[in-house]
Protein backbone atom coordinates (compact mmCIF):
# COMPACT_ATOMS: atom_id res chain seq x y z
CA UNK A 1 0.00 0.00 0.00
CA UNK A 2 1.08 3.58 -0.58
CA UNK A 3 1.88 5.71 2.49
CA UNK A 4 -1.32 7.71 1.90
CA UNK A 5 -3.46 4.57 1.75
CA UNK A 6 -1.72 3.16 4.82
CA UNK A 7 -2.62 6.33 6.73
CA UNK A 8 -6.27 6.02 5.69
CA UNK A 9 -6.29 2.34 6.61
CA UNK A 10 -4.93 3.10 10.07
CA UNK A 11 -7.53 5.83 10.53
CA UNK A 12 -10.28 3.39 9.56
CA UNK A 13 -9.20 0.67 11.98
CA UNK A 14 -8.74 3.17 14.81
CA UNK A 15 -12.23 4.55 14.19
CA UNK A 16 -13.78 1.07 14.10
CA UNK A 17 -12.01 0.01 17.27
CA UNK A 18 -13.55 2.95 19.13
CA UNK A 19 -17.08 1.83 18.18
CA UNK A 20 -16.81 -1.62 19.79
CA UNK A 21 -20.03 -3.04 18.23
CA UNK A 22 -21.22 -2.30 14.69
CA UNK A 23 -24.07 -3.12 12.32
CA UNK A 24 -23.10 -2.66 8.69
CA UNK A 25 -25.63 -1.85 5.98
CA UNK A 26 -24.33 -4.56 3.67
CA UNK A 27 -25.09 -4.55 -0.05
CA UNK A 28 -22.29 -6.88 -1.25
CA UNK A 29 -20.74 -3.97 -3.14
CA UNK A 30 -17.01 -3.45 -2.67
CA UNK A 31 -17.56 -0.43 -0.37
CA UNK A 32 -19.71 -2.09 2.29
CA UNK A 33 -17.73 -5.33 1.92
CA UNK A 34 -14.52 -3.48 2.78
CA UNK A 35 -16.17 -1.94 5.86
CA UNK A 36 -17.41 -5.39 6.89
CA UNK A 37 -13.99 -7.00 6.38
CA UNK A 38 -12.19 -4.32 8.39
CA UNK A 39 -14.76 -4.47 11.17
CA UNK A 40 -14.42 -8.25 11.42
CA UNK A 41 -10.63 -8.04 11.49
CA UNK A 42 -10.63 -5.21 14.04
CA UNK A 43 -13.50 -6.14 16.38
CA UNK A 44 -14.15 -9.84 15.80
CA UNK A 45 -17.37 -11.54 14.57
CA UNK A 46 -19.15 -11.35 17.95
CA UNK A 47 -19.06 -7.53 17.73
CA UNK A 48 -20.07 -7.25 14.06
CA UNK A 49 -23.33 -7.83 12.21
CA UNK A 50 -23.93 -7.45 8.48
CA UNK A 51 -27.53 -6.46 7.74
CA UNK A 52 -29.18 -6.38 4.33
CA UNK A 53 -32.57 -4.99 3.38
CA UNK A 54 -34.55 -7.40 1.21
CA UNK A 55 -37.30 -6.11 -1.08
CA UNK A 56 -38.43 -6.42 -4.72
CA UNK A 57 -35.86 -3.77 -5.69
CA UNK A 58 -33.01 -6.14 -4.76
CA UNK A 59 -32.18 -8.50 -7.59
CA UNK A 60 -32.09 -12.19 -6.71
CA UNK A 61 -28.49 -12.53 -7.91
CA UNK A 62 -27.47 -9.66 -5.60
CA UNK A 63 -29.16 -11.33 -2.65
CA UNK A 64 -27.24 -14.49 -3.51
CA UNK A 65 -24.04 -12.42 -3.62
CA UNK A 66 -24.83 -11.01 -0.15
CA UNK A 67 -25.16 -14.50 1.29
CA UNK A 68 -22.07 -15.82 -0.50
CA UNK A 69 -19.80 -12.96 0.60
CA UNK A 70 -21.02 -13.09 4.19
CA UNK A 71 -20.22 -16.80 4.21
CA UNK A 72 -16.75 -16.26 2.71
CA UNK A 73 -15.95 -13.60 5.31
CA UNK A 74 -17.52 -15.65 8.13
CA UNK A 75 -19.70 -12.65 8.93
CA UNK A 76 -22.95 -12.90 10.93
CA UNK A 77 -25.75 -11.86 8.56
CA UNK A 78 -29.25 -10.53 9.23
CA UNK A 79 -31.74 -10.25 6.36
CA UNK A 80 -34.38 -7.60 6.98
CA UNK A 81 -37.59 -7.30 4.96
CA UNK A 82 -38.06 -3.64 4.07
CA UNK A 83 -41.38 -2.12 3.00
CA UNK A 84 -40.52 0.86 0.82
CA UNK A 85 -42.87 -0.51 -1.86
CA UNK A 86 -45.77 0.14 0.53
CA UNK A 87 -45.06 3.88 0.53
CA UNK A 88 -46.46 6.15 -2.21
CA UNK A 89 -43.55 8.49 -1.46
CA UNK A 90 -41.29 5.79 -2.88
CA UNK A 91 -43.41 4.18 -5.59
CA UNK A 92 -44.35 7.53 -7.15
CA UNK A 93 -40.62 7.74 -7.95
CA UNK A 94 -39.76 11.36 -7.13
CA UNK A 95 -36.21 12.59 -7.66
CA UNK A 96 -35.51 11.95 -3.95
CA UNK A 97 -36.85 8.38 -4.09
CA UNK A 98 -33.60 7.09 -2.62
CA UNK A 99 -34.24 9.09 0.56
CA UNK A 100 -37.41 7.14 1.30
CA UNK A 101 -35.71 3.82 0.58
CA UNK A 102 -32.73 4.56 2.81
CA UNK A 103 -34.98 5.99 5.52
CA UNK A 104 -36.92 2.71 5.59
CA UNK A 105 -33.70 0.68 5.72
CA UNK A 106 -32.08 2.80 8.43
CA UNK A 107 -35.27 2.70 10.50
CA UNK A 108 -35.11 -1.10 10.44
CA UNK A 109 -31.39 -1.03 11.27
CA UNK A 110 -32.01 1.36 14.17
CA UNK A 111 -34.64 -1.01 15.53
CA UNK A 112 -32.18 -3.87 15.20
CA UNK A 113 -29.49 -1.88 17.01
CA UNK A 114 -31.91 -1.15 19.86
CA UNK A 115 -32.79 -4.84 20.16
CA UNK A 116 -29.10 -5.79 20.29
CA UNK A 117 -28.46 -3.19 22.97
CA UNK A 118 -31.38 -4.42 25.08
CA UNK A 119 -30.14 -8.00 24.80
CA UNK A 120 -26.50 -7.33 25.64
CA UNK A 121 -26.38 -3.92 27.24
CA UNK A 122 -23.91 -2.58 24.68
CA UNK A 123 -24.36 0.19 22.11
CA UNK A 124 -24.32 -0.87 18.46
CA UNK A 125 -23.30 1.72 15.85
CA UNK A 126 -24.76 1.59 12.35
CA UNK A 127 -22.30 1.98 9.47
CA UNK A 128 -22.63 2.32 5.71
CA UNK A 129 -20.23 2.19 2.77
CA UNK A 130 -20.49 5.82 1.62
CA UNK A 131 -17.13 7.11 0.38
CA UNK A 132 -15.61 10.43 -0.65
CA UNK A 133 -16.60 10.04 -4.31
CA UNK A 134 -20.28 9.66 -3.39
CA UNK A 135 -20.48 13.28 -2.25
CA UNK A 136 -19.99 14.47 -5.83
CA UNK A 137 -23.27 12.95 -7.07
CA UNK A 138 -26.94 13.48 -6.24
CA UNK A 139 -27.40 11.22 -3.20
CA UNK A 140 -30.60 11.96 -1.26
CA UNK A 141 -29.96 8.84 0.79
CA UNK A 142 -27.17 10.72 2.59
CA UNK A 143 -29.82 12.84 4.31
CA UNK A 144 -31.50 9.70 5.64
CA UNK A 145 -28.15 8.51 7.01
CA UNK A 146 -27.68 11.79 8.86
CA UNK A 147 -31.19 11.61 10.32
CA UNK A 148 -30.55 8.11 11.71
CA UNK A 149 -27.02 8.81 12.99
CA UNK A 150 -25.52 6.33 10.52
CA UNK A 151 -21.75 6.69 10.32
CA UNK A 152 -19.64 6.54 7.15
CA UNK A 153 -16.12 5.40 8.12
CA UNK A 154 -14.84 5.36 4.53
CA UNK A 155 -15.97 8.95 4.01
CA UNK A 156 -14.54 10.02 7.37
CA UNK A 157 -11.15 8.60 6.33
CA UNK A 158 -11.29 10.34 2.94
CA UNK A 159 -11.39 7.05 1.05
CA UNK A 160 -12.09 7.36 -2.68
CA UNK A 161 -13.29 4.54 -4.92
CA UNK A 162 -9.76 3.84 -6.22
CA UNK A 163 -8.54 3.75 -2.60
CA UNK A 164 -11.26 1.26 -1.72
CA UNK A 165 -10.51 -1.04 -4.63
CA UNK A 166 -6.76 -0.91 -3.92
CA UNK A 167 -7.24 -1.73 -0.23
CA UNK A 168 -9.81 -4.43 -0.99
CA UNK A 169 -7.36 -6.04 -3.44
CA UNK A 170 -4.58 -5.84 -0.86
CA UNK A 171 -6.82 -7.60 1.68
CA UNK A 172 -7.84 -10.29 -0.87
CA UNK A 173 -11.50 -9.32 -0.78
CA UNK A 174 -13.02 -11.33 -3.65
CA UNK A 175 -15.27 -8.60 -5.06
CA UNK A 176 -12.64 -5.85 -5.24
CA UNK A 177 -13.28 -5.39 -8.97
CA UNK A 178 -17.09 -5.67 -8.79
CA UNK A 179 -18.81 -2.91 -10.81
CA UNK A 180 -20.90 -0.40 -8.91
CA UNK A 181 -24.55 -1.36 -8.68
CA UNK A 182 -27.73 0.32 -7.48
CA UNK A 183 -31.20 -0.98 -6.75
CA UNK A 184 -33.46 -1.99 -9.62
CA UNK A 185 -35.68 1.07 -9.07
CA UNK A 186 -32.82 3.30 -10.20
CA UNK A 187 -33.42 2.03 -13.76
CA UNK A 188 -36.84 3.73 -13.88
CA UNK A 189 -36.99 7.43 -14.87
CA UNK A 190 -38.08 9.83 -12.15
CA UNK A 191 -41.83 10.36 -12.23
CA UNK A 192 -42.58 6.93 -13.69
CA UNK A 193 -44.15 4.78 -10.95
CA UNK A 194 -42.12 1.92 -9.51
CA UNK A 195 -44.16 -1.29 -9.75
CA UNK A 196 -43.52 -4.94 -9.05
CA UNK A 197 -44.01 -5.63 -12.76
CA UNK A 198 -41.42 -3.11 -13.91
CA UNK A 199 -38.88 -4.30 -11.34
CA UNK A 200 -39.41 -7.87 -12.52
CA UNK A 201 -38.86 -6.88 -16.16
CA UNK A 202 -35.65 -5.04 -15.32
CA UNK A 203 -34.33 -7.93 -13.25
CA UNK A 204 -35.04 -10.45 -16.01
CA UNK A 205 -33.46 -8.22 -18.66
CA UNK A 206 -30.30 -7.65 -16.63
CA UNK A 207 -30.06 -11.34 -15.75
CA UNK A 208 -30.08 -12.08 -19.50
CA UNK A 209 -27.09 -9.79 -20.03
CA UNK A 210 -25.26 -11.08 -16.96
CA UNK A 211 -25.68 -14.69 -18.03
CA UNK A 212 -24.11 -13.87 -21.38
CA UNK A 213 -20.93 -12.47 -19.91
CA UNK A 214 -21.62 -8.74 -19.73
CA UNK A 215 -20.45 -6.99 -16.55
CA UNK A 216 -21.04 -3.23 -16.73
CA UNK A 217 -24.57 -2.63 -17.94
CA UNK A 218 -28.00 -1.24 -17.12
CA UNK A 219 -31.45 -1.97 -18.51
CA UNK A 220 -33.21 1.41 -18.32
CA UNK A 221 -36.97 0.95 -18.17
CA UNK A 222 -39.07 3.38 -20.22
CA UNK A 223 -42.40 1.57 -19.95
CA UNK A 224 -42.63 -0.38 -23.24
CA UNK A 225 -39.10 0.57 -24.25
CA UNK A 226 -35.90 -0.92 -22.84
CA UNK A 227 -32.79 1.25 -23.21
CA UNK A 228 -29.69 -0.89 -22.73
CA UNK A 229 -26.46 0.70 -21.58
CA UNK A 230 -23.24 -1.29 -22.10
CA UNK A 231 -19.65 -0.11 -22.70
CA UNK A 232 -19.18 1.03 -26.32
CA UNK A 233 -16.58 -1.71 -26.82
CA UNK A 234 -19.29 -4.31 -26.17
CA UNK A 235 -21.75 -2.92 -28.73
CA UNK A 236 -20.50 -5.11 -31.63
CA UNK A 237 -20.96 -8.24 -29.53
CA UNK A 238 -24.57 -7.37 -28.68
CA UNK A 239 -25.53 -6.32 -32.20
CA UNK A 240 -24.16 -9.45 -33.86
CA UNK A 241 -26.41 -12.43 -34.52
CA UNK A 242 -27.39 -14.81 -33.10
CA UNK A 243 -27.20 -12.83 -29.81
CA UNK A 244 -29.03 -9.79 -31.24
CA UNK A 245 -32.02 -11.87 -32.30
CA UNK A 246 -31.97 -13.85 -29.09
CA UNK A 247 -32.00 -10.63 -27.05
CA UNK A 248 -34.84 -9.11 -29.06
CA UNK A 249 -36.95 -12.23 -28.69
CA UNK A 250 -36.32 -12.47 -24.97
CA UNK A 251 -36.98 -8.80 -24.20
CA UNK A 252 -40.22 -8.84 -26.17
CA UNK A 253 -41.30 -11.97 -24.32
CA UNK A 254 -40.82 -10.24 -20.95
CA UNK A 255 -42.99 -7.31 -22.02
CA UNK A 256 -40.96 -4.77 -23.98
CA UNK A 257 -42.22 -3.58 -27.35
CA UNK A 258 -39.06 -1.70 -28.30
CA UNK A 259 -35.44 -2.54 -27.48
CA UNK A 260 -32.74 0.08 -27.95
CA UNK A 261 -29.01 0.46 -27.33
CA UNK A 262 -27.75 3.72 -25.84
CA UNK A 263 -24.87 4.85 -28.04
CA UNK A 264 -23.34 6.83 -25.16
CA UNK A 265 -22.72 3.50 -23.50
CA UNK A 266 -22.81 2.49 -19.86
CA UNK A 267 -22.60 5.25 -17.25
CA UNK A 268 -23.57 4.90 -13.64
CA UNK A 269 -26.29 7.31 -12.54
CA UNK A 270 -27.41 8.33 -16.03
CA UNK A 271 -30.96 8.75 -14.71
CA UNK A 272 -29.71 11.86 -12.92
CA UNK A 273 -28.93 13.52 -16.25
CA UNK A 274 -32.53 14.77 -16.35
CA UNK A 275 -32.36 16.46 -12.93
CA UNK A 276 -31.50 19.94 -14.27
CA UNK A 277 -34.58 19.78 -16.54
CA UNK A 278 -36.76 18.61 -13.64
CA UNK A 279 -35.53 21.51 -11.50
CA UNK A 280 -36.29 24.01 -14.27
CA UNK A 281 -39.78 22.53 -14.72
CA UNK A 282 -40.49 22.62 -10.98
CA UNK A 283 -39.29 26.21 -10.60
CA UNK A 284 -41.57 27.29 -13.46
CA UNK A 285 -44.68 25.86 -11.79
Amino acid sequence: MTPELTTKYNQLTTSLRSMQNVIIAFSAGVDSTLVLKLALDTLGPSHVLAATGVSPSLAARELASVKELASILNAPLELLNTSEMDSPNYTSNPSNRCYFCKSELYTKLSELASQKQQQGGHVWTILNGVNADDTGDFRPGLKAADEHAVRSPLLDAGMTKPDIRALAKHLDIPNWEKPALACLSSRIPYGTPVTLGSLSQIEKGEAFLHDRGFTNFRVRHHQKLARIEIPPADLPKLTADPLRTELLTYFKNIGYTYVTLDLQGFRSGSSNEVLPLLQISQSAQ
